[in-house]
């Protein structure tokens, strides 16, 4: 490469978040180093879009080179590849925000993952966090980036070893493309076959053949570039011309990642409005699946130009597709704002939402284990479309899996749920909380497991809403184990042999009232129980109120009222409550103690702390004292 004049130049060190992944990156062994050239390729394809669409209010950015393209240049006697777009560009400033520092959330957690991985697994994990580019160090000792804003008069150099620091400068017009930008790798000893247009040939048309600009090969400089992608859009074709290998290619790069799509949605809309979409659900979680931000990743083409990516066409429950849509009805001089407000779009995403939920319910009929390894990936996430769109929601409840106290290992529909109702049983059960071990032991289930009555399990945060706003399904209402009373009287026993004493005796009445005057306002109430059989004690939540979980979440985000406080029921019939209960009524201390730590063994069954672990620790050691002495 001959030397470039330059001018302005400094030299800056990376943020450290790149200085660590450029270290990870050139100091490790990846068994897919393949992945850089279709990272360049993408990031070139993208600025070719962000021209395509500034020129639609400036065509004078176009000029005379009207024609958007990416080249790639092999220097096969200097170990030199060239990556070449007539893009958007950039200029100093935005090259170094775009090339030096990662400004995109959940860094740190990908560097993380990317530190603990010295696998091939480490390298799929680049485009997954969008941070590509960096990708070309891990075959490049040297990457230099020429580039010139569209309009510009000078351009810009940039260039690093990926040691820790990089220079930029500004150039003059012979040493910075008329517009785009041009990367130069300078290839390790161990990377030079790179530089050989068969192999180079391979990987673009494996990875980058869908990509919407044309490609071509030049082996040396000068001479005329040799074809290899016409830049026909991959959507634009029918759906029967495309193989599975083409989606694929074309999700690994529309969604930055390297597994395989589970569910490929690709449709033509045509009516009131025209539109084609092309959607993917992945195989694995996005790493932002959880981002506070929860943004969808729909691309908005018109008309095949490259509109944005923040349009927000898929609710948020549905944030983990990928994809793009191309419409033939929005006006392509609007601004980005004003097609968020459009009708048009309001009637996309109407459509895009149906079709993906009614591709699912087809999945789960026709491949019901491909469709339960979707849900165990984003079932969680789905169910937030439970609380947030009331419009869908008979529709998500039939998409709905549960676990239970039936289903073992496997899943639940609502429609198997019904189906197996019991006799007199007139609402679906279900506790929440916040892991499958401890609801599968928690005593509130044993009157409920005692008549053979499933109840389902909702670990994950959202189920707590969702639930108390549902009106129910196949008409019976949802209601919480945790909640009021149980009312399992007229459900018979599964075992008819066993003989339950309704009945509370004399003793076990009088300590409940003793109780209640120790306990005083840690507990709105203490009562005797009829879904307790085998444990002596639980917390429930009143009729009126959250059930005992949303009361916790409520409480932790200091909305805790004392309309939260829970309820003790104690089980008249336990050993330990009738050994209580007997308790001459002159040893106060010692029936004192008993209803604090009866109390303190709910909470820690209900998943907390004692409220006062001091005085829970002197009350268990005076009793046991008390116990051994006997």
């Amino acid at each position: 490469m001959a030397e470039i004049a330059t001018s302005n130049k400094e030299s800056r060190v990376f943020e450290a978040d790149v200085s660590r992944l450029l270290h990870m990156m050139v100091h490790s062994v990846y068994s897919e180093k393949d992945v850089f050239l279709r990272e360049l390729i993408s990031n070139a394809a993208d600025a070719c879009e962000k021209l395509r669409y500034e020129a639609i209010a400036s065509p004078i950015l176009l000029g005379d080179d009207a024609k958007l393209r990416i080249t790639i240049t092999l220097v096969s006697e200097a170990s030199q590849i060239v990556v070449e777009d007539n893009g958007i560009g950039m200029n100093r400033d935005e090259i170094i925000e775009a090339l030096g520092t990662i400004a995109r959330s959940g860094t740190k957690d990908f560097i993380d993952r990317l530190q603990a991985s010295q696998t091939g697994d480490g390298a799929k994990l680049i485009g997954q966090f969008g941070v590509g580019f960096y990708s070309a160090f891990m075959v490049a000792d040297r990457v230099d980036v020429a580039s010139r804003r569209a309009g510009d008069e000078f351009g810009v150099f940039w260039s690093s070893d990926g040691k820790g620091s990089y220079s930029v400068s500004n150039v003059n017009l012979e040493d910075a493309p008329t517009r785009g930008t041009r990367v130069t790798l300078h290839l390790k000893d161990d990377s030079r076959d790179y530089a050989q247009k068969v192999r180079i040939e391979e990987l673009v048309k494996a990875q980058s053949g869908h990509v919407p600009v044309p490609i071509s090969v030049i082996v040396k400089p000068g001479d005329v570039g040799e074809e290899i992608s016409d830049g026909a859009a991959l959507w634009t074709k029918a759906k029967g011309n495309v193989s599975s290998e083409e989606y694929t290619d074309f999700y690994r790069s529309v969604a930055g990642q390297f597994d395989e799509p589970a569910l490929t949605v690709h449709f033509h809309a045509e009516g009131r409005y025209e539109y084609t979409a092309l959607a993917f659900i992945p195989k694995k979680q996005p790493f932002d699946l959880f981002d506070p931000d929860r943004k969808g990743r729909i691309k908005l083409y018109v008309k095949r130009v490259f509109i944005t990516d923040e349009a927000e066409i898929l609710p948020r429950y549905l944030r983990f597709v990928r994809g793009i849509v191309d419409s033939a009805d929005l006006p392509l001089n609007v601004s980005r704002e004003m097609i968020q407000e459009s009708s048009i779009l309001g009637a996309i995403r109407k459509g895009l939402t149906g079709r993906v939920l009614a591709d699912l319910e087809k999945l789960s009929a026709s491949e019901p284990e491909t469709y339960l390894k979707i849900w165990e990936t984003f079932g969680g996430v789905i169910k937030e479309g439970l609380y947030e769109d009331f419009e869908r929601r008979d529709t998500l409840l039939s998409l709905a899996r549960f676990r239970s106290t039936v289903s073992g290992d496997g899943w639940r529909t609502l429609k198997d749920y019904v189906a197996a109702l019991k006799e007199n049983q007139t609402a679906i059960y279900y506790l929440a909380g916040d892991d499958l071990v401890r609801l599968a032991d928690s005593p509130h289930l044993e009157g409920f497991r005692a008549r053979g009555i499933e109840v389902l399990f909702l670990p994950d945060p959202v189920d707590s809403f969702w639930v108390t706003s549902a009106l129910g399904f196949d008409g019976k209402p949802f209601k919480s184990v945790t909640q009021g009373t149980a009312d399992l009287a007229s459900i018979s026993l599964v075992d008819v042999r066993e003989n339950v004493d309704t009945a509370i005796s004399a003793d076990v009445a009088s300590f409940i009232a003793f109780a209640k005057e120790v306990l005083g306002d840690a507990v709105l109430d203490i009562r005797a129980s009829d879904r307790l059989t085998e444990s002596a004690v639980c917390l429930v939540a009143t009729d009126l109120g959250p059930d005992r979980r949303l009361a916790k979440i409520l409480a932790g985000a200091g909305r805790g009222t004392s309309a939260l406080k829970p309820i003790l029921e104690i089980n008249p019939n336990h050993p330990l409550i009738a050994a209580v209960a007997s308790v001459d009524e002159q040893a106060q201390e010692l029936r004192e103690d008993a209803a604090h730590l009866l109390l303190d063994e709910a909470r820690i069954l209900d998943g907390e702390a004692p409220a006062d672990p001091k005085r829970f620790s002197v009350r268990l050691a005076r009793i046991m004292r008390k116990a051994f002495a006997a």
